[in-house]
């Protein structure tokens, strides 16, 4: 036997039918399009349309918005820092910044910061150097000890308004 012979056996592959020729063959005349008009032609989709009744996407109430300045930070938790400092990936002594994470292998990307959260314990007296950190992560690096410098500059109440002063 060689590859040019190997077939199917007979009856396992079903023929496709061929529209469009002739009404004997069973799928002729419309070539199964139902009647004439639009949907009958090519390239034309009405997508979303209910026979005119308001489609659901316009009866849907409009909800929500997308920030186009919202900053995308990736989170760390104080127990992954904690496991890379005790695996020795991460030095204690240095100050731990969003490059210094990276470096390490404790995070893939920084994108536009890291944010540090809670969850966990943090026993080692470690100085943070991120552009966002929860209450709760700030507590248990100062009760070791560390501290936590934010870089991101906060917004002041009021800014981005254009007050002239008088």
């Amino acid at each position: 036997m060689k590859l040019n012979e190997i077939a199917h056996a007979p009856g396992t592959r079903k023929k496709r039918m061929r529209i469009g020729r002739g009404i004997g063959s069973g799928k002729g005349k419309q070539g199964g399009r139902g009647g004439k008009g639009q949907t009958a032609r090519t390239g034309v989709r009405i997508k979303g349309f209910e026979g005119g009744q308001m489609p659901l996407h316009r009866r849907l109430p409009k909800r929500g918005f997308n920030n186009i300045f919202a900053l995308d930070l990736t989170e760390i938790n104080l127990d992954r820092v904690q496991g890379a400092i005790d695996s020795g990936k991460l030095d204690a002594k240095a100050a731990i910044t969003a490059e210094s994470l990276v470096k390490s292998g404790v995070l893939r990307r920084s994108r536009d910061g890291v944010r540090l959260l809670g969850r966990g314990q943090i026993k080692a007296k470690v100085a943070f150097e991120v552009h966002g950190a929860s209450k709760s992560a700030i507590a248990a690096v100062e009760k070791a000890g560390g501290s936590v410098k934010i870089l991101a500059p906060r917004k002041d109440e009021g800014e981005g308004t254009d007050k002239k002063a008088s």
